[in-house]
């Protein structure tokens, strides 16, 4: 986990313990632990007022299905006190006895019943949008295309003259995707019902007010202006036809049956099938004056947590990365973020190393609403619906994010149901490092920092330094392996540096002639932001901004020289940078001792490359 990870059992620390075999009436010592972790969280509150030492709660191996997120309050005791933690962890954190311990959110399937290659189960009140299937993820029903025929949009929804639509059954589930709304946004709206209209035509009553925001945002920012087509249909049963596709049947309140089709070799009776159910696992929450802080998690693994905001009649319109407008009040127009499976809301000196997020249909992990001197290490990434480790949130949302720390992560497919979750973000960051990561894979932006709605004053001292970011922006336009927003800081020596890095294959195959994704973006103004030192190759093109002014490339190795400026750029500096070998750039880094150096110290530090076997 790395040469400064702890041991299992802090020097000096009080100890509490749970495992699978546990009871909750019991002492939550070592011989007789609690069953539970919101257990062992009632004994932390009642310790907190008299720490003398961290508090560390040990998590035996096993599963640990929650019926209700672990929720932390700074009000409530949660936090650590007097210059100590309070720890959640895996036994033996930090030592070769490590025990693989999950926190799940997720309820498991059973009592399959086969009928006509068709699994079938009575599930209850279940209520998800993801499914998992021996570990692996199942997908919802698609027809993989837009609607059919010739299709008129109305402002209530669509007419087509296809009669096939009439025959999709449960047409009050199914939901459209509008992949490419802009280069940056996909939106999903649903489907309120499907009529027989006059003139062998149908009609298709949207959402709304998803419907109507969709064609308000998407006309004032598309090029060209307006709602494209979609281009899937999603949820129906009449879709059922790919193996490892799946749809839930809520017809009957209280009986939902889940519907899945098997995947060649699957056999009910064997299958582990799990279906998560809550949309939080971890969520601590403090004040602006009054933070939840001095909380760590380590070796944890997170898994199974939905999101069913998407499925409501405000569904999904889609702003940027994973921020979307809410509300049901067709006059209001407020935006959100995608939340996070493990989210800290107004929090200071949080630590979350060393564990697994997988399996999730929401982000992987929030801090929002303000953060400070918190640190993300050593964890592992993947599997995600939303984002990956996002800090800050949008910009009319209250909070400072200080001297927060973001290394030797691996961060890899992220945004596999919402296309525009980035890898690592910080929005309005000061005195903030991302570095020694790994980010690849992923359908938009690598590592986003951002000035959102901000000035010179709203951001300062970003470092983003010796990550390895590769095939970035592989299904939404307008991205970055490495994307900054905005002005960066009052002078360069206070503004962001882009150091050390690798970035390469950063392409996407909508793009067209100059086009973004870039590998490294200065977009919108960028401003104060020094670009040295790094190795930039295999991409579709290797720097572009929009309105760039102070910003300086220094000593850099690339394949291609030429910059893409969107409008007027000012005080821009290109200077000592290398040429590679557009035939072999790599090979030719390699042979360069300068330019090796900078790839030999990007990415993961040796003693994080471990994390790079975890699957």
């Amino acid at each position: 986990m790395g040469p400064d990870a702890a041991a299992s059992v802090t020097e000096g620390s009080e100890q509490l313990y749970v495992a699978p075999w546990g009871k909750d009436s019991w002492p939550g010592t070592a011989d007789r632990p609690f069953a539970t972790p919101a257990r062992a969280q009632q004994a932390v509150r009642a310790k907190t007022p008299r720490m003398t030492s961290d508090i560390v709660v040990n998590l035996r191996a096993g599963t640990y299905a929650l019926t209700a997120p672990l929720k932390m309050s700074a009000s409530a005791g949660d936090s650590g006190r007097n210059g100590h933690r309070v720890v959640y962890q895996a036994y033996g954190y930090g030592t070769g006895a490590q025990e693989r311990v999950t926190l799940s959110g997720g309820r498991a399937v059973s009592g399959w019943r086969t009928d006509r290659g068709i699994w079938r189960a009575d599930v209850g009140e279940l209520d998800t949008r993801q499914l998992f299937v021996n570990g692996r993820r199942a997908g919802r029903t698609s027809m993989g295309a837009g609607l059919p025929g010739k299709v008129t949009k109305t402002k209530s929804g669509y007419v087509t003259d296809s009669a096939a639509p009439l025959s999709w059954k449960r047409p009050q589930d199914i939901e459209l995707v509008y992949t490419l709304a802009t280069g940056y946004s996909e939106g999903r709206c649903g489907v309120a019902g499907i009529t027989a209209g006059p003139k062998n035509k149908t009609t298709i009553t949207m959402d709304q007010p998803c419907f109507r925001r969709a064609n308000q945002i998407y006309g004032e920012i598309a090029d060209p202006p307006g709602l494209i087509p979609p281009n899937d249909v999603q949820n129906s049963p009449s879709f059922l036809r790919k193996p490892g596709s799946w749809y839930l049947d809520r017809s009957r309140p209280g009986h939902h049956e889940l519907l899945y089709l098997p995947r060649p070799g699957e056999d009910p009776r064997r299958a582990d099938v799990v279906a998560p159910v809550l949309e939080s696992l971890v969520s601590g929450e403090g004040t602006a004056k009054a933070p939840l802080h001095d909380v760590a998690l380590r070796g944890l693994t997170f898994a199974h947590c939905t999101w069913r905001a998407p499925s409501r009649p405000a569904g999904f319109p889609h702003i940027i990365g994973t921020w979307y407008y809410v509300g049901e009040d067709p006059k209001q127009e407020k935006s959100a973020g995608i939340p996070g499976a493990v989210a800290f809301r107004a929090a200071a000196r949080v630590t979350v190393e060393g564990n697994h997020f997988t399996r999730l249909g929401t982000q992987a992990l929030e801090l929002s609403h303000g953060a400070s001197a918190s640190v993300v290490r050593g964890n592992v990434i993947e599997d995600v619906s939303g984002g990956g480790v996002h800090i800050g949130a949008i910009a009319e949302e209250p909070g400072t994010y200080r001297d927060n720390r973001v290394e030797n992560n691996w961060v890899h497919h992220v945004g596999i149901d919402y296309h525009g979750g980035w890898g690592i973000l910080l929005n309005q960051p000061h005195g903030s490092t991302v570095a020694h990561n790994q980010v690849n894979d992923v359908p938009y932006s690598g590592i986003v920092f951002l000035n959102s709605g901000g000035d010179a004053k709203t951001a300062d001292r970003t470092r983003v330094l010796n990550n390895r970011v590769f095939n970035a922006g592989k299904v939404l336009l307008d991205g970055g392996g490495i994307y900054s927003n905005g002005p960066q800081g009052p002078s360069f020596a206070a503004g962001a540096v882009i150091s050390g890095n690798e970035v390469h294959d950063t392409t996407n195959p909508y793009a067209e002639n100059d086009e973004p994704p870039y590998a490294i973006y200065t977009d919108d103004g960028g401003d104060r932001i020094t670009v040295e030192s790094n190795v930039i190759y295999r991409n579709q093109h290797p720097l572009g901004g929009v309105e760039p002014r102070r910003v300086r490339f220094i000593g850099n190795f690339w394949d291609d020289p030429r910059p893409i400026w969107w409008g007027p750029s000012k005080e821009v500096q290109i200077k000592g940078n290398t040429l590679l070998s557009n035939d072999r750039p790599q090979q030719a880094c390699q042979a360069s001792p300068a330019c090796a150096r900078i790839l030999a110290g990007a990415g993961l530090q040796p003693a994080f490359r471990g994390l790079l076997q975890i699957r």
